[in-house]
This record gives C-alpha cells, sequence and structure tokens, in this order.
C-alpha cells in the first residue's frame, strides 16, 4: 500500500465517521430501509473500518439478517442489494462537498469494499428464498396427499395432479404411517384426480401397493376411467393380482365387503350395509 493510498483511505474513513447524522439522512432516503437497520448497520460498518484488521464479520451478518428478513416479506433481490449499493451514492455526496482529492482517490477502495457486501447480500438473499420455496413446496405436497378414513378398518388416499417420485414417497410414509396409526387392513388409492398413467406413474403406485402389503394391508386402486384404461393396456402395464375399480364408491364397497360388512341396496337408492355375522 503506497502513502497516498493509505492517505485516501483514512481521508474516506474519517469522511464515513465524521458525518454520521447526513450519511444515514441520505441513506436513508436512497434505500428505503428503516432507520433502525441503517443505524445498525452503519455502526457495524464504522467498528470494521475504524480497526486495524477491518473484519466485516459482523457487517455481513447484519446483512444476512436482513436479506433472510426481506426474502420473507417478499422484496425483490435487486431491491435488497440495492439498499446496500446506494451507500455509496450517500457517501459520494460527502466527497463532492468535501472536495478534496484524497478523498475522491479513496472513493474507489470504497466502492469495491460496498459492492463486495452488496453481491454478498444478493447470494444471502437468493440462498434464503430458495429454502423458503422449498419448504412451501414441502408443505404444499404434505397439504395434497391427505389420508382419509372411509370406514372402521379402511382408509384412502386420494391423489390430484402428478404423481412423481418425491410424491410417491410422501404418499407411501403418510399411507404407513396412518396403517399403522388406525390398525386398518384396507387401503384405497383413488387416482381420480390424476390427468395421466404412464409408465413411471404406474410403478410409482406399484411399489405403494407394494410397501402397504408388507404392512399387511390389501390396497385397491380406484379411478380407472376408460381412457386410462386405454393408456395402461396400450403401455402393457401390468398390475398383477391388484384390485382396480372405475370409481371411488366401487372400491369402497369392495373393501366393506372384505372387510365383512354385507352391503343391502333395500329401495334403488339407498344402501343399507349391516356387519355379516362371523
Amino acid at each position: 500500500m503506497t502513502v497516498d493510498t493509505d492517505a485516501a483511505r483514512r481521508r474516506i474513513i474519517d469522511l464515513f465517521m465524521s458525518q454520521e447524522k447526513s450519511l444515514l439522512e441520505r441513506w436513508a432516503r436512497l434505500s428505503g430501509m428503516p432507520g433502525d437497520e441503517l443505524r445498525d448497520l452503519h455502526q457495524a460498518l464504522r467498528a470494521a473500518l475504524g480497526s486495524e484488521q477491518r473484519d466485516l464479520t459482523d457487517v455481513r451478518g447484519l446483512l444476512a439478517e436482513v436479506s433472510r428478513a426481506r426474502a420473507r416479506q417478499g422484496y425483490t433481490p435487486s431491491e435488497t442489494a440495492r439498499a446496500v449499493f446506494s451507500l455509496k451514492e450517500a457517501v459520494y455526496e460527502l466527497i463532492e462537498a468535501d472536495g478534496q482529492a484524497e478523498a475522491l482517490r479513496g472513493f474507489v477502495w470504497f466502492s469495491r469494499l460496498i459492492d463486495d457486501l452488496g453481491l454478498y447480500t444478493f447470494e444471502t438473499y437468493t440462498a434464503a428464498r430458495e429454502k423458503i420455496i422449498l419448504d412451501q413446496a414441502e408443505q404444499l405436497l404434505e397439504l395434497s396427499t391427505p389420508v382419509v378414513k372411509l370406514w372402521e378398518g379402511i382408509v384412502a388416499v386420494p391423489l390430484v395432479g402428478t404423481l412423481d417420485s418425491a410424491r410417491t414417497q410422501v404418499v407411501m410414509e403418510k399411507l404407513l404411517e396412518t396403517l399403522v396409526d388406525t390398525g386398518s387392513e384396507h387401503a384405497v388409492i383413488d387416482i381420480t384426480g390424476v390427468p395421466a398413467v404412464d409408465t413411471q406413474v404406474a410403478q410409482h403406485l406399484l411399489k405403494t401397493v407394494v410397501a402397504a402389503r408388507l404392512m399387511g394391508a390389501e390396497c385397491v386402486i380406484s379411478g380407472i376411467r376408460p381412457q386410462i384404461a386405454h393408456t395402461i393396456v396400450t403401455l402393457g402395464i401390468e398390475f398383477g393380482d391388484i384390485v382396480t375399480k372405475a370409481s371411488l364408491a366401487d372400491a369402497l364397497a369392495y373393501a366393506l365387503r372384505r372387510s365383512g360388512v354385507e352391503i343391502e341396496n333395500t329401495t334403488g337408492t339407498r344402501i343399507a350395509v349391516r356387519a355379516e355375522r362371523v
């Protein structure tokens, strides 16, 4: 470091330290950030610039908190990073008012420092936003795969939308947990809301059925519409000895009969259900 460079940096630091009030006011107008956050950042930056090591760890920690908070609040990454970059413009106004060449030369060094902090803020925001999106996706996945109890000993999994590997894993886990918790011996997997069934979807269904069988439960797949049946035949997909039904009502009736419940149609529109005596 040359003498001129050292003098230039000292001058820019002196301006940063001595003009706190006017600097914070101008920075607040340019950045749109709350005064408390700016004050904390300014104090951390003052401490870093005033030390011989110029350690920016505390500054980066505060910026990380700001980035995560703004990601949760819905700010864009550009708005978040611009809040940091605007400090350069606020400091440059102090340099113009000072009118000394050392301060102008020191601004190049200060600008690079703020650029690094701005990029760090952008990267932290992006990582925080990705985590939020992943958490929301997991929550939606949980909500989109409910396991409901239809009857004593009978549960159902109504599937809606595309069935991929990640969702199959969630379906399998929730179904097995419910089978254990309820002691159910019959499960209905309804695919009425699944738009299409290809080889991959069929494999996912078969894995779920096999997992349930290992837990001692019998599975029925319902919702086999004509177009899905045609696709299954065309692709040569084999469900083996797995029972399939056209509708959820048919699957429930089958499961009830397998559970020892007799279904009797008494009026044509009403169904009476009574337990068979063993």
